[in-house]
């Protein structure tokens, strides 16, 4: 039998979303306050989603103290960072929230088994959120 157990943990990060080969008004026009030269922060809820078979011996799918410790150990090069400049994988990278939750996912994917499923829900605002699994 599997199920799926879900760790959430929060962080705060700044970004700014721009493109270098546009003007200051093309960039407002495309990214709006996302823009701003001086960045903007966000307080992100990230849930991290295991799926696998349930252990006959422990009843779980994956220790959750684990998974947090996981996590935390992640968000380490993420939390109260800027990302734009705080995170190399942004270098030449939008840091979107898109493009950050494909970031966490790797890392992450790199932290937890193969044999277990893994997706992550990460939300930058109350109303803006992605989900990604690894699938392209």
């Amino acid at each position: 039998m599997k199920a799926t157990v879900i760790r959430r943990e929060r962080f705060a990060a700044a970004h700014r979303l721009f493109n270098p080969d546009w003007d200051d008004e093309k960039n407002r026009e495309v990214f709006g306050k996302c823009s701003w030269k001086n960045y903007h922060g966000h307080n992100y809820l990230l849930e991290v989603r295991v799926t696998g078979n349930i252990d006959p011996m422990t009843g779980f799918v994956m220790n959750l103290s684990e998974l947090k410790q996981i996590i935390r150990r992640v968000l380490e090069d993420f939390d109260h960072k800027n990302l734009n400049l705080d995170v190399p994988e942004f270098k030449d990278l939008q840091p979107s929230t898109e493009n950050l939750a494909r970031i966490l996912w790797n890392r992450l994917r790199n932290l937890i088994p193969e044999k277990f499923d893994l997706e992550i829900y990460l939300e930058e605002t109350e109303n803006n959120a992605v989900i990604f699994n690894g699938e392209l």
